[in-house]
């Protein structure tokens, strides 16, 4: 529990640096692209379309990755969460969840998770990104 505590505190720290590196960052550039490529695409495809049937679980009681785009839920979780999601791994916002996505808080810097984020939303419709907004507002 306190691994969890403590990862929440960091990533509230972090979301600051977040919300002012994606206001700035162009999320089109290649460069977010490109990791984004190099680190999600593998489970949540090129075109961010996710694994085919991602809400049945899987024979191991784990649901497939989600889609990234407007087809999916992400835009469904505020910055801070999806911040935390990425670092940490969902088991940071829901302890006990077993899931197949890995931390990658050792894999990647903060600024590189936020332009793989910002990249993300980029693709989504704007009544995605409206009720992201929302959310954001609902957990700064």
């Amino acid at each position: 529990m306190l691994l969890a505590a403590e990862a929440t505190a960091l990533a509230s720290a972090v979301y600051f640096l977040f919300v002012a590196t994606a206001q700035q960052a162009d999320p089109a550039t290649a460069e977010s692209r490109q990791l984004y490529g190099e680190n999600c695409a593998r489970c949540h495809g090129a075109n961010l379309e996710g694994q085919p049937d991602w809400m049945r679980r899987l024979p191991n009681g784990r649901l497939p990755a989600p889609p990234h785009d407007g087809s999916g839920h992400t835009w469904h979780h505020s910055d801070k969460q999806l911040f935390t999601i990425a670092k940490f791994g969902l088991q940071a916002i829901a302890p006990g969840y077993e899931s197949d996505m890995p931390a990658y808080e050792s894999v990647l810097s903060d600024e590189e998770i936020t332009l793989i984020l910002g990249y993300i939303k980029s693709t989504w419709p704007e009544r995605a990104r409206a009720y992201q907004e929302e959310r954001n507002r609902v957990d700064p």
